[in-house]
C-alpha cells in the first residue's frame, strides 16, 4: 500500500498493488482502505513499512503545509 504526500484539500491518495483505492483524508480511511483491500487494519499496522509506504509524510501528517 502507498499513501501519496497529501494535496491541497489535506487528502492523500491511496494505491494497493498499484490500483488507486481513493482518497484518505484521515488515518481512519487509511485503515478502511487496509480493510477493504484484506490487508491487517489494525492501529499499530500503519507504522509497518512492510505494509504502508508513506510518501511526503507519516501517518499523523494530513496537510500540506509545514
Amino acid at each position: 500500500m502507498v499513501v501519496l504526500p497529501p494535496e491541497s484539500d489535506g487528502g492523500r491518495r491511496v494505491t494497493i498493488d498499484d490500483e488507486r483505492m481513493g482518497t484518505a483524508y484521515s488515518l481512519f480511511d487509511v485503515l478502511d482502505f487496509m480493510h477493504s483491500a484484506g490487508l491487517p487494519a489494525e492501529d499499530r499496522a500503519v507504522d509497518d513499512p512492510e505494509l504502508i509506504e508513506w510518501r511526503g509524510g507519516g501517518p499523523y501528517v494530513w496537510s500540506n503545509t509545514p
